[in-house]
């Protein structure tokens, strides 16, 4: 999956997604995540979902002769026909706190000591956020769990029938698996090619796994927090590879901007993009990053007027990334990979090797996106198992010969995206 979220408060009305979706075409995108569409309670905010049957009144072209599901199918239509699928979030945890469901179905809920309906909470840098214009569903122990159950189903053929053919799955881990493997199981029972993501952001690897285990097709990893040093992340895909496939990313609607944390380095730009795309299975990027946007998404404040006028343009450099995943099957599935020990640690070569094609992998980028790294090697092929001579596919700088010793001046974030053939 080599996904763009489109992120609808900035995308604007359903009928002004076209150029975006094209855009994404051309970079080689072909799956396009939007995040919820439906109808928000008083807070406003996307993921406070107050009618599950209604869409957003903020997405909806009011002069339009169309209805305003037809004008999400004519998206959707206009998707399909430049090679896209759409996902769409499937919130299922939690509702808005003022949703009528409350008063229809208070079986439903989880309620505090004090008889109050329970708020969703995190902890963030030790301190407790609560979300008080949410209500959390009570998947456990409701007196109506086949009556919940029917009313999450009955969502998501909503949402199929809108045209939506995927799912990613919000705060999936906090939702017993059993619930999943049924849902999953029965929605794939009359739909069989719809894909279920699970969003797992602050987990730990093992309810990561355990989530990924009740039916999931990808689980989203923590790439973008690496360091390219620290064994955790290697640690964290080898639990979870043979479980579910998983998707990167260098920053999504719930991160900064990535334009902003590098203080508008592109080079740190290229090197976040081409490693989240080649790391694992899949990848997914929000709309922005391509213009180095700075503003942060936001679900309750966006709007069309927060488009930024473009200061870089990595159009160009996606689409090649992006052709890169698309053409070699090593770099569509979470396979065995380790980091190689090399005596410059501001350098990290990463080896991979496909579990069902002959192909292996040999990443070398320069961790530092500011300065440039030297790098060595007596023979780049005792570097892989394969016997084949390795063949340069990076989207910049690709050298046609490989010379034996190797020895290059690496430039600020540079990799080398090198490929090779095990015997058949």
């Amino acid at each position: 999956m080599i996904i763009y979220n489109l992120f609808p408060l900035l995308a604007g009305k359903f009928p002004e997604w076209q150029p975006h979706i094209q855009r994404a075409a051309d970079m080689g995108f072909d799956w396009i995540f939007v995040n919820p569409v439906q109808k928000p309670g008083r807070s406003g905010s996307l993921y406070s979902i107050a009618d599950y049957f209604q869409l957003n009144p903020r997405l909806i072209d009011k002069p339009s002769p169309s209805s305003p599901e037809q004008q999400l199918r004519d998206a959707v239509d206009f998707a399909e026909g430049k090679g896209l699928r759409l996902m769409v979030d499937l919130v299922i945890n939690h509702c808005a706190s003022d949703s009528d469901l409350l008063k229809q179905h208070p079986q439903w809920f989880v309620y505090d000591p004090d008889g109050r309906v329970a708020h969703p909470f995190c902890n963030e840098n030790g301190k407790t956020v609560v979300w008080r214009d949410l209500a959390r569903f009570d998947h456990r122990h409701t007196t109506d769990s086949e009556g919940l159950y029917r009313y999450f189903l009955d969502i998501i053929e909503y949402l199929i029938e809108l045209g939506f053919s995927g799912f990613r799955c919000d705060a999936a881990y906090q939702i017993p698996g059993a619930l999943w493997r049924r849902l999953i199981g029965e929605v794939k029972q009359n739909h069989p090619d719809i894909v279920f993501t699970a969003e797992t952001l602050g987990c730990t690897p093992d309810q990561t796994r355990r989530t990924a285990r009740a039916g999931f097709d990808y689980v989203f990893n923590s790439s973008k927090w690496w360091n390219f040093s620290s064994p955790w992340l290697m640690e964290q895909y080898d639990l979870i590879r043979e479980t579910a496939p998983s998707i990167s990313f260098a920053e999504c609607h719930d991160t900064e901007r990535l334009f902003q944390e590098m203080h508008g380095d592109l080079e740190a730009m290229k090197q976040r993009y081409l490693f989240s795309a080649l790391f694992s299975a899949g990848v997914m990027m929000p709309i922005g990053f391509e213009f180095g946007f700075r503003r942060r998404l936001n679900v309750v404040k966006t709007t069309p007027e927060d488009w930024e006028e473009p200061v870089i343009d990595l159009c160009d450099f996606i689409r090649d990334v992006n052709a890169i995943k698309q053409r070699y099957r090593i770099f569509q599935q979470d396979c065995p990979t380790r980091v190689i020990g090399y005596e410059n640690p501001s350098v990290l070569l990463l080896w991979k090797a496909s579990i069902d094609a002959p192909e292996e992998a040999l990443l070398i980028l320069n961790k530092d996106p500011w300065h440039h790294q030297h790098f060595f090697a007596e023979s780049l092929g005792s570097l892989v198992q394969a016997g084949a001579p390795l063949e340069d596919v990076s989207p910049e700088y690709r050298m046609d010969y490989l010379p034996e010793p190797f020895t290059y001046d690496l430039r600020p974030g540079q990799a080398f995206v090198l490929i090779t053939h095990r015997d058949v």
